[in-house]
């Protein structure tokens, strides 16, 4: 090695020595900060923008009387319908119960999806004999068996969280079969050239290559859930937010039956945006185009 060769070398380790060793200064730790915090309110903004332009015309319009208040009451209407609802504890009491119908059906219909999903993905018997089965359940709608479950189990908690879980069992189990079935089968002849067993098969390769699916089956599977406790609430229930809304409906509270429409919307888009923070948090090695 010559001169210039050993002094290049030299210092390039100096450099790279240089890099690691000197810590960003507080002032540019401070600006990075800023720029993090100002994207995340632009990205907010940006989103608002919409959603309050709506809520601006809808105000106007009811406030001049265009519009009925008994069909399509204000949006100041609806947030004092809320307030009172707040004030007299009646929201937590309902919202209280229909979060753990949810909760309960969604565990037990999504458990069992991810269950099947995984058996049915890693065996083909398995598959020739329970998919068929559940892909003609998978296409009766909630609206077709809810008599059924009523006729069978009664109006009690029973009957809501089973159809609860009957409709959070399938997104699940579709996107968690899917996942698997997507795997390169490269990656399995990799597997068997280093002698992996079918338990590290599983937990090494197709699990983590099937997560983005069965994410995805989640996120569904909570919104299919909010859809099933719904449909239960409104067809018998003297408790919970869909009984909140049918009451209101009767005596023409029409304030009460959008704020009970608005929970639903606001409690279902807060499940699905902590789904997402998980699947940033798990799914940090993808390398996906973002827009």
């Amino acid at each position: 090695m010559n001169q210039a060769e050993l002094a290049a070398g030299t210092g390039n380790s100096l450099v790279q020595q240089t890099s690691k060793e000197v810590p960003a200064s507080p002032q540019v730790e401070r600006n990075l900060k800023t720029n993090k915090t100002e994207t995340k309110w632009q990205l907010i903004a940006r989103g608002a923008v919409l959603p309050v332009t709506v809520l601006i015309i809808w105000q106007i319009f009811g406030s001049t009387g265009m519009i009925s208040k008994t069909l399509l009451p204000t949006p100041i209407e609806i947030w004092l319908a809320f307030y009172d609802l707040l004030i007299s504890g009646e929201l937590f009491k309902h919202l209280k119960i229909s979060i753990w119908r949810a909760a309960v059906g969604f565990l037990l219909g999504g458990s069992l999806g991810l269950i099947f999903g995984l058996l049915v993905g890693l065996f083909r018997r398995f598959e020739h004999s329970v998919d068929p089965t559940v892909q003609m359940l998978r296409t009766i709608p909630h609206l077709a068996i809810t008599p059924l479950f009523i006729l069978w189990f009664g109006f009690g908690e029973f009957s809501k969280v089973l159809l609860i879980a009957k409709g959070a069992f399938f997104p699940l189990y579709v996107q968690t079969f899917l996942g698997i079935r997507n795997v390169d089968s490269k990656l399995f002849e990799v597997a068997r050239v280093l002698e992996f067993s079918k338990f590290k098969q599983i937990t090494k390769l197709v699990l983590p290559a099937a997560l983005p699916n069965i994410l995805l089956g989640l996120r569904l599977s909570i919104g299919v859930a909010w859809l099933g406790l719904v449909v239960a609430e409104i067809m018998g229930s003297s408790e919970g937010v869909g009984y909140l809304i049918m009451d209101a409906r009767q005596f023409s509270q029409t304030a009460v039956v959008f704020v009970g429409i608005m929970i639903f919307a606001f409690v279902g888009k807060g499940s699905d945006s902590l789904v997402r923070i998980l699947e940033k948090k798990l799914l940090k090695w993808r390398d996906s185009f973002n827009g």
